[in-house]
């Protein structure tokens, strides 16, 4: 298996300087566009997602561009909105006549494009969508990076069965992502012996969960898991979960990012979270990749981040090993590649859907996330059992 390293941090820029420098500065840059959600509910995760990007942009014209001639993001703007994507996808390749396009942030956003980019058949990489059932309709040209959504609370559940527990509760929302999730989630538990003794599922924008709350506290679960495309759920639940007095032996998310603790500080202790990428990774060209996304944006890099830059890579790579940007051509060489980024492993199947890379699970410990599944991927063991409320 093959490893894209961070060509530009590592001096490898001679894979992406393909072609005359003098004829890629003669050239217009190869313009390549997207969303990202920069405001509204998913701005958390959009906007680092953006930053990804656009470090990917300034580290391959840094080298010489691809195919000899620079690249340009061109990114709009979503508004985390559903309904208006779409059109926006529309714009970028009618209207604007972009040469490609990457995907947007999270699965409800890469359904609504997923159609535009069939009609015109341009192969959209997807670096942060999870959902299955977006691979499951007969579409050509869309590829995916993150672990499948089924898996996202699986480190949580084997962790938990690991150390004897036997019973789950799950609060996931009523969209596409945590609908998928939950599904698999059910699935697995039962795979390993646990019983899911309440599933309970909420609306889009929910803001008071005392009542699905008091259902988890009366069926007294070993393992509470949270699945939502909304961060900002797993913070409002935690601070309920204290609120309530409800205490279990594991609580976990769906996804981990620096705010659950910046908002909650020590309520965040013990808690785990789906995290797909972590700087701590002994990925090639990560501690590069964070040394220079820190210098770019002032912040340590999220995964989403990671996922949007690695993403570009990736795509960067069937590129040049396409030596072109045709949808076809682009299509075979992402169905036959299999490699390592910055991120994870890659590998799919005919679908374009991803076979190769599985998650990690992180735990908050002393104020910061550490990785504590899977085993070879750990760097401090889970802190078990988390402690009631009144012992803190």
């Amino acid at each position: 298996m093959s490893s894209i390293k961070n060509f530009a941090l590592l001096g490898l820029s001679v894979a992406f300087a393909i072609g005359a420098a003098s004829s890629g500065q003669a050239q217009q840059p190869i313009r390549i566009g997207a969303t990202m959600s920069q405001t509204g509910a998913y701005s958390t995760q959009g906007v680092p997602a953006r930053n990804g990007y656009l470090l990917c942009q300034k580290h391959i014209n840094d080298n010489g561009g691809i195919l000899g001639r620079k690249i340009e993001f061109l990114i709009y703007d979503d508004k985390s909105d559903t309904k208006g994507v779409a059109g926006l996808y529309e714009k970028l390749i009618v209207e604007d006549k972009v040469d490609a396009v990457m995907g947007p942030y999270g699965s409800p956003l890469t359904e609504a494009v997923a159609p535009v980019t069939e009609k015109h058949r341009k192969v959209m990489l997807t670096p942060l969508a999870a959902t299955s059932s977006i691979w499951e309709q007969g579409r050509r040209y869309i590829f995916m990076q993150l672990p499948p959504s089924e898996l996202f609370l699986s480190g949580l559940i084997d962790m938990g069965a690991g150390k004897g527990l036997k019973t789950v509760a799950l609060i996931s929302e009523d969209t596409i992502f945590p609908k998928s999730a939950a599904k698999g989630t059910i699935d697995f538990t039962k795979k390993k012996g646990m019983v899911v003794v309440l599933h309970e599922e909420y609306t889009k924008g929910n803001k008071d969960f005392s009542a699905i709350l008091a259902k988890v506290k009366a069926a007294n679960p070993d393992v509470l898991g949270i699945l939502s495309a909304n961060l900002s759920d797993f913070i409002i639940i935690a601070r309920q979960m204290k609120e309530q007095d409800i205490n279990v032996k594991m609580f976990g998310s769906s996804g981990a990012v620096a705010e659950f603790q910046q908002e909650l500080g020590k309520t965040a202790e013990f808690a785990y979270g789906s995290s797909a990428w972590e700087p701590s990774l002994p990925y090639p060209g990560v501690r590069e990749f964070v040394e220079a996304y820190q210098k770019e944006f002032n912040k340590v890099p999220s995964f989403h981040a990671a996922g949007a830059y690695a993403g570009c890579q990736l795509f960067m790579e069937a590129a040049r090993l396409a030596g072109s940007f045709d949808s076809d051509k682009l299509r075979e060489q992402l169905l036959k590649l299999k490699t390592k980024t910055i991120f994870s492993d890659y590998a799919v199947d005919e679908r374009g859907y991803q076979t190769a890379n599985k998650g990690l699970f992180v735990q908050w410990q002393d104020g910061k996330k550490v990785v504590v599944w899977p085993d070879e991927l750990a760097s401090a063991k889970p802190r078990f059992p988390t402690p009631a409320w009144s012992q803190r």
